[in-house]
């Protein structure tokens, strides 16, 4: 046989054009077990134990710091793709929270300083868009959207305790948890940052005559609805149970960025 013998450097060259070949043609992730899903949320749990405080606020001027790998993990969600075949319900739904709680933080990012997030306007072709309709995330080959990501959510799984799980990226939504959501843990973690929220005064107040509650509950009524059923829903997770004919009040919500401190009036006029 003959043996053709390659210029030095050459070979090291071939292979790495055959390893990028095999990663980029790689078959996309449509099943997984939940041992690989929690290996595939490794990166967001890593950045959310680094960045999230004891308090649930995201602390944006950390996360600058890591964006690379904020970036790198979001680039890596266009190879999977969740299907209701081959991933379980809990899959499903906690891959979901995931990606739109790192794509709503990635957003802020790239506008980094800023109040809000409402201040957010993205510039397309004839005009602007809002954060919550412009595309953040590419999952599985296709473009999503947050509001696109929110109403998949519920409406396929019709859970009103998403609320507390997604970063709205406001003061006055619920804290953030600081780990991804998992299959195996996520009933437990739903309902840990369901009464880590309605048990908060910051949000809502409860007596056993009346409910002042977060705004949430307002905006949301379809899904904890309004009146006993909304105030049953409460006292599942309230410390301090309110009665059925208590009075209901809804505190204004503030969507003051949830920054680990809020902004001076001068940095939030800023851009990076």
């Amino acid at each position: 046989m003959r043996h053709v013998l390659l210029p030095s450097g050459l070979l090291p060259f071939l292979l790495s054009l055959l390893l990028l070949a095999s990663v980029s043609f790689a078959s996309p992730v449509t099943t997984v077990d939940d041992a690989r899903f929690e290996q595939l949320q490794k990166p967001w749990t890593s950045l959310l134990r680094l960045h999230v405080t004891p308090d649930g606020r995201l602390d944006y001027e950390g996360l600058l710091n890591d964006e690379e790998q904020l970036l790198g993990y979001l680039q890596s969600l266009r190879k999977v793709r969740p299907s209701a075949e081959n991933w379980t319900p809990d899959q499903t739904k906690a891959f979901w929270l995931n990606t739109y709680n790192a794509a709503a933080a990635n957003l802020v990012l790239e506008n980094y300083p800023l109040a809000s997030i409402n201040d957010i306007r993205v510039k397309v072709v004839g005009g602007y868009e809002s954060p919550w309709e412009t595309v953040v995330v590419n999952v599985g080959g296709q473009n999503y959207s947050l509001n696109q990501i929110e109403q998949q959510l519920r409406q396929q799984f019709r859970d009103p305790r998403i609320h507390f799980a997604l970063n709205y990226g406001a003061a006055s939504a619920a804290p953030m948890l600081a780990e991804a959501y998992t299959p195996s843990e996520l009933n437990r973690q739903l309902d840990q940052q369901a009464s880590r929220f309605i048990n908060n005064p910051d949000f809502n107040q409860l007596t056993p005559q009346q409910a002042r509650l977060s705004a949430l509950f307002h905006s949301y009524a379809t899904e904890f609805g309004a009146g006993p059923q909304l105030l049953a829903f409460i006292n599942r997770y309230a410390h301090t149970p309110v009665l059925p004919t208590a009075s209901v009040e809804y505190l204004s919500f503030s969507w003051a960025l949830n920054n680990r401190a809020p902004l001076s009036e001068g940095q939030a006029l800023g851009r990076k």
